[in-house]
């Protein structure tokens, strides 16, 4: 290349291209290899040799009696102890769900009273731990003798004595479904604020009362939000059933408890509570997971596809290719 300026030239010489350059052959990324870190195969080879102490000590540790395990895993008093810490989770649930939606609609609402009562309940029975309530729903004829039915400050129409009421079975149902009733208020007011008010709106408009509109607009989006935490809430109140036994409440841990009392076979019989617990967990968080799905329908991120495969979904340029 030839600059000229004036009367004086400057010449440029570019050096002639590398052969071996022009050769190379572009990189194939379909070849190319992940970089070895050696930090991950530390971490995944102490997690080997954790993993294999704990198994080691798990069969290799005669103190377990694995053979009393195998005997109590199915006995009658172990299988009615679970049974009863079902019924109490499922029955504490669904009323102290009901519940919750109430008061987390009684927290959204713009007449005061209501949204103060309900703010107050929540914060009262979130902030007493759930043992100290069923020690007091328990020792409740101490403070009110008699149950009575009628109009406040009026007439009683009906009444029963305290001790005959509040078996250990009303005082678990009770302190539980309570307690649950606040934590439920707080997700279902978290999914009904993650809705779009627009669509409350877009109800309104359509000619629904606010009651209508709550039901069949909000709610029904709102538990694409809800169903995650509520699942977690389920299986934290199935372990919490365990805390019934403080009032001679015959739930899994109570049975247990009364085997080894017996046998003194403390540790196996833990062993067996663990092995039920970790099963009815198990299941719940299989029913977990396919309730997200299904209401997570139209806003995940994969799609199900012929043959149970699942593909990404594809965007508006993807649509139109």
């Amino acid at each position: 290349m030839t600059l000229l300026s004036g009367d004086a030239s400057m010449t440029t010489t570019h050096p002639a291209p590398d052969p071996a350059v022009q050769e190379r052959p572009p990189d194939d990324v379909a070849a190319a290899r992940p970089r070895f870190r050696p930090g991950r195969w530390l971490l995944g080879a102490v997690l080997l040799v954790v993993g294999a102490q704990l198994a080691t000590f798990l069969v290799g540790n005669e103190r377990f009696e694995w053979d009393v395990v195998g005997e109590y895993l199915f006995h009658p008093t172990v299988l009615q102890g679970l049974g009863m810490s079902v019924m109490l989770t499922v029955i504490a649930m669904v009323v102290g769900s009901a519940l919750g939606v109430v008061l987390a609609a009684g927290q959204l609402s713009d007449f005061g009273p209501v949204r103060w009562a309900s703010t107050l309940y929540v914060g009262v029975f979130r902030g007493i731990p759930p043992l100290v309530q069923l020690i007091f729903w328990y020792n409740l004829a101490f403070l009110v003798p008699d149950v009575s039915i009628g109009i406040p400050f009026g007439p009683t129409f009906a009444s029963w004595s305290a001790n005959e009421v509040i078996t250990p079975l009303t005082a678990a149902l009770i302190g539980l479904t309570l307690h649950e009733a606040a934590y439920m208020a707080e997700i279902v007011r978290a999914g009904i604020l993650a809705v779009d008010p627009g669509q409350r709106d877009a109800a309104r408009a359509m000619g629904f009362n606010g009651r209508q509109a709550f039901f069949k607009v909000v709610l029904p989006q709102a538990m694409r939000v809800i169903i995650p935490p509520t699942g977690s809430q389920f299986i934290s109140l199935l372990k919490g059933t365990s805390l019934v036994s403080v009032i001679a409440m015959s739930d899994l841990l109570h049975s247990v408890q009364v085997i080894y009392n017996r046998t003194y076979d403390v540790i196996p019989m833990l062993v067996v509570a663990c092995i039920w617990y970790l099963t009815v967990v198990t299941v719940l968080s299989l029913g977990q997971k396919r309730l997200e799905r299904h209401f997570g329908r139209g806003h995940d991120r994969t799609a199900t596809v012929a043959g149970g495969r699942r593909r990404p979904r594809l965007g508006l340029a993807g649509a139109r290719a």
